[in-house]
């Protein structure tokens, strides 16, 4: 119990801490740019769905569909994260105007039961951030047939949440530095290798656990073969974003569609004089184990 309400509480904080910033943040940047300036590409992350927000992570269905909607309603086109990962690394420009990308993190099964079924019928692209451990063995969590269900689809790709979802700034004060530099290199490796043996492909991307990280994780991620990584710093991914923490924003069921057309349009903004790729930042820049309570 008392690690469930550790993590009930967690959840609430990082929701306060990173998604109602996120207008406030998108507003001053807008407001500091100037026109005839960079692109920007926003990145939403959800967690879980179902028919009523039962905890703070949880995004209604109907919230959900409202939000797609909305998307296609004002000419948003969600493309595949692998778009705009290759367009920030200076690879071609294919991405279409107003474009946005659509994650979910940590594998609930909701994203087979609910999230798969929207996807189809919209033809939605999503990559999903996963944490192994919890996968065909946590009750809440997907099974490996159905995350290979998922990407046999073609809209769902798949890659890290490091390996049980630690909280890296936890572990740093309970681990001595050398500890703690082998337990998060550990934590990128297991989760990419266990990923590449079940389903294949590659795995160079991470999302950062509770968008935790900094120059020293981000090191190490490097050397463990990352090549993008995500936080959830709440702006668009910009040419000029660290490649080891793009920005992603946190949706939760209290931002509608209407909130989240407001925080688009501030967030895609025209921006300051375009960043060329040669000042970008170099690659190095900036939940539970499985069987906890969801």
């Amino acid at each position: 119990m008392h690690r469930k309400q550790q993590q009930g509480r967690w959840c609430r904080l990082l929701c306060r801490a990173v998604l109602l910033p996120a207008l406030a943040l998108a507003a001053l940047s807008a407001g500091a740019q100037a026109p005839g300036a960079q692109r920007g590409v926003p990145v939403l992350v959800y967690h879980r769905f179902g028919p009523v927000a039962a905890d703070s992570m949880t995004v209604r269905t109907a919230t959900f569909e409202a939000h797609l909607r909305m998307l296609a309603a004002q000419g948003y086109h969600v493309v595949p994260l692998a778009d705009v990962v290759r367009w920030q690394q200076g690879g071609p420009d294919a991405l279409p105007e107003r474009a946005v990308a659509i994650t979910a993190d940590d594998g609930h099964r909701s994203v087979f039961d609910v999230m798969l079924p929207i996807a189809r019928r919209e033809h939605v692209p999503v990559t999903l951030f996963i944490y192994p451990s919890a996968i065909s063995n946590a009750a809440y969590a997907l099974t490996w047939d159905q995350l290979r269900a998922l990407k046999e689809t073609g809209l769902f790709a798949v890659q890290s949440h490091s390996y049980w979802h630690p909280n890296f700034n936890t572990e740093r004060r309970r681990l001595a530095p050398e500890a703690f530099r082998a337990f998060a290199h550990m934590q990128l490796r297991r989760a990419r290798e266990r990923l590449e043996q079940e389903l294949g492909g590659p795995v160079r991307w991470l999302a950062w656990p509770f968008g935790i990280h900094d120059e020293e994780l981000m090191a190490i991620a490097a050397s463990e073969g990352v090549e993008a990584a995500f936080s959830l710093q709440g702006s668009a991914v910009t040419l000029a974003s660290p490649r080891l923490a793009l920005p992603r924003f946190l949706m939760t069921d209290a931002c509608g569609d209407g909130c989240l057309a407001r925080m688009l349009a501030q967030a895609t903004a025209p921006a300051s004089p375009a960043v060329s790729r040669s000042q970008t930042s170099p690659p190095h820049a900036s939940r539970p184990r499985a069987g906890a309570a969801q």
